[in-house]
């Protein structure tokens, strides 16, 4: 009876070990938190469109912050998933949303990324027309001044110490606006 059980424990064993070894071979997680500032250019054309005599300015500054958490697949891809929330002006009054993001490390520490994903983005009547706040109530609009899409984008992720990097990404909404943006983050 023992040596049935020693020949089974033997015959079970290598298939045990690979799944052990697998089991720390599992993806690290490396969430971020970060601050960013950007120019967020809503692309309205108005070259065909009477605007009343209005100066439509389309471009707004956003300042804000984002945090995510990144897996690596491998030794040099990573997939992960972020959102973000900025505070604007002019035309944006906010713009928020989450992405789900894939890259390579390309040297030590820097991540070069693509993502996807959706953002609500706040609209200033106001800010649009470039008039006083008080001239327009956005409340007393018959239009939701909040419009969402998919957002697309690239970017990388540049280390400048072993837990602080800094960002450089463009992104667009639908391809009609584009937001270049330039943030710092902390990994933990």
């Amino acid at each position: 009876m023992k040596k049935i059980a020693l020949i089974a424990s033997a015959a079970i064993l290598p298939l045990a070990v690979p799944s052990v070894a697998y089991a720390q071979e599992t993806a690290t997680a490396h969430p971020y938190v970060g601050v960013q500032v950007g120019l967020h250019n809503l692309g309205i054309d108005t070259d065909d469109v009477d605007t009343g005599g209005f100066d439509i300015d389309d471009s707004g500054l956003i300042y804000g912050a984002y945090g995510g958490v990144d897996f690596d697949l491998g030794t040099s891809a990573v997939i992960g998933v972020e959102g973000n929330f900025n505070l604007g002006n002019g035309p944006i009054d906010s713009d928020y949303g989450i992405a789900g993001r894939v890259g390579f490390r390309a040297g030590t520490g820097t991540v070069v990324f693509a993502r996807a994903g959706y953002q609500w983005v706040n609209i200033s009547g106001a800010g649009l027309l470039g008039v006083d706040e008080d001239l327009i109530d956005d409340d007393d609009l018959d239009v939701d001044d909040t419009i969402g899409d998919y957002l697309v984008g690239v970017g990388a992720d540049i280390a400048v110490g072993q837990k602080v990097g800094i960002r450089v990404a463009v992104d667009t909404i639908s391809f009609d606006t584009l937001r270049p943006t330039i943030g710092a983050h902390v990994r933990f």
